[in-house]
């Protein structure tokens, strides 16, 4: 039994130097000491299997169109995901469930023109998130708020339509300035009487037709009451109309009736 203890223990020595990994590595990407680079590999989507203890995942330049649900597998760890110049269109919401630890994430140079807050809510860790040249026309106010340890955004590249779309994400960028690199770069695509024009250089009174007046309970009362009652009146002034005009052309009628002539006969 004494023979075996040597190599015993220097077996347990081995697996807590140099553990065993939980995932091999995929073959169309190169994996090295958390890092697991898969660009330029023509992917269309994301590898189904990735080591557990990756703390980057390199994805970008590739043909990836689509993150749809559960789009990664579970990765504790990963800080840095890349999906940079791709071909993505849509990210459904919940393709980000997973990457609760998830620091920096790059959706830079896509085709993205629309994105949901629910998408982000997993990422409670992530500080900073680039949206550089895509399709993004309006952005959400609720994307920036869903990230409670957002730093930093990236938002230029973007074709933005200046109409009250975009209020509530002017409203977010003036509150939250310092988040926003290069954001006196941010210029309006549409309409054509706005292009080139700096988001930020809006006042408040260019919103001022987008400044709606939300209404109380006691006006939806209102119209709640009005509503029936208004309808019964159309019913009754369109009773008293039609007996009037009745009764006006009854008695139109019987003045003609005793004007009428006797008869010659016997006379």
């Amino acid at each position: 039994m004494d023979g075996w203890r040597g190599p015993g223990i220097l077996l347990a020595l081995l697996l807590l130097v140099c553990p065993l990994p939980t995932l091999a590595c995929p073959h169309t990407c190169h994996c090295w000491a958390g890092d697991v680079d898969c660009r330029q590999r023509a992917l269309h989507e994301v590898p189904l299997l990735l080591p557990t203890n990756a703390s980057t995942l390199w994805l970008g330049y590739n043909l990836i169109t689509v993150l749809g649900a559960r789009a990664f597998p579970s990765l504790p760890v990963l800080l840095r995901l890349s999906l940079t110049h791709n071909r993505l269109e849509r990210i459904h919401r919940q393709a980000l469930l997973g990457l609760g630890a998830l620091q920096e994430l790059d959706l830079s140079d896509n085709y993205l023109s629309v994105l949901s807050p629910e998408t982000f809510l997993p990422l409670t860790s992530l500080t900073t998130l680039n949206l550089g040249y895509n399709r993004l026309e309006e952005l959400e106010a609720g994307v920036p708020h869903s990230l409670p340890q957002l730093q930093t955004i990236f938002l230029n590249g973007n074709p933005w339509m200046c109409s009250c779309s975009i209020l509530p994400l002017w409203r977010w960028l003036g509150h939250n300035r310092e988040k926003v690199p290069g954001k006196s770069s941010l210029q309006c695509m549409f309409p054509e009487s706005l292009n080139t024009y700096p988001i930020m250089a809006f006042g408040n009174d260019s919103f001022q037709q987008c400044q709606k007046v939300p209404l109380s309970a006691q006006h939806y009362a209102a119209f709640l009451l009005i509503g029936p009652f208004s309808f019964l009146a159309s019913i009754f002034c369109c009773t008293v109309m039609g007996s009037i005009v009745v009764i006006y052309q009854h008695l139109r009628k019987e003045p003609q009736t005793q004007r009428r002539p006797l008869s010659s006969g016997g006379c």
